[in-house]
């Protein structure tokens, strides 16, 4: 697996990761969608798809990672060289950009219609003063959400802990099961099995803080949005940003030594 397999399978699968998890996102939350409204259950299972679609692409390449912490813990593993954890993050961080680019433009007239309706960025009656108040304080627009997680109670500890608990599960599920014949990513079953557990994360700790897992996901799209030319699409929560990224890293490092101490 050369340096050059490596980024291309990462920022390929990753741009497809965010696009569709991403897209099904914008689908839910924008007004115009026809999937307005569809609620968490779809998201949940947009994402696990994400999962399965991005990682089968970058397979073959790159042992589909498309995450920061699952490269942390298979390195802790032993499973891939620590030289080439630079090459997977360089990959996942650009993949994740471009990935939050396409679903902008794929969403381009919804963004700007959304975001130019009275009722969703403020107007006469549109907003009372708590709910803006609590934008303002959060410092979180209104599309946000499409592009990155924020937590429901705001709380570092707590929020922190969330993002630790829901990625060690997912890092220890993938170091423990389905690794191709070198180990270093996941085999055929093993990335149908990844995507399930995505989506079990999701529906049951997936709530507290909409379920980073993975810091290339919250910051690349994060990134995107702060650079995209989106009218009123207000603030990147930039005081929140850390913990979808730390959080995440700390718990791939936990599942690294889990597997180290238990399974090894």
């Amino acid at each position: 697996m050369s340096s050059s397999d490596i980024f291309i399978g990462e920022t390929i699968g990753t741009a497809v990761l965010i696009l569709l998890g991403c897209g099904v996102v914008a689908g839910v939350i924008l007004k115009r969608s026809k999937a307005f409204e569809a609620g968490w259950v779809a998201i949940t299972l947009g994402w696990g798809f994400a999962v399965l679609t991005g990682a089968y692409i970058s397979a073959p390449l790159s042992g589909a990672h498309l995450n920061p912490a699952v490269t942390l813990g298979l390195a802790i593993k032993g499973g891939i060289e620590w030289s080439d954890v630079p090459i997977y993050f360089l990959g996942q961080m650009l993949g994740a950009v471009i990935g939050a680019a396409l679903v902008w433009l794929a969403y381009l007239g919804h963004f700007h219609a959304h975001l130019t309706d009275r009722e969703i960025v403020g107007g006469p009656g549109a907003q009372d003063t708590v709910a803006a108040d609590k934008q303002q304080a959060t410092d979180a627009g209104p599309v946000l959400g499409v592009f990155s997680t924020g937590p429901e109670i705001r709380n570092v500890a707590q929020n922190l802990a969330t993002e630790i608990i829901a990625t060690t599960v997912l890092v220890l599920a993938i170091l423990t099961q389905g690794l191709n014949g070198d180990g270093k990513g996941l085999g055929v079953i093993g990335v149908m099995i990844t995507a399930f557990v995505v989506v079990g994360i999701g529906l049951s700790l997936g709530g507290p803080t909409g379920y980073a897992i993975n810091p290339a996901r919250d910051l690349g799209p994060r990134i995107a949005h702060a650079l995209l030319p989106l009218p009123n699409k207000g603030g990147s929560d930039w005081g929140y940003a850390w913990i979808p990224v730390v959080g995440p890293l700390i718990g791939g490092a936990i599942a690294g030594g889990i597997y180290e101490i238990a399974f090894a």
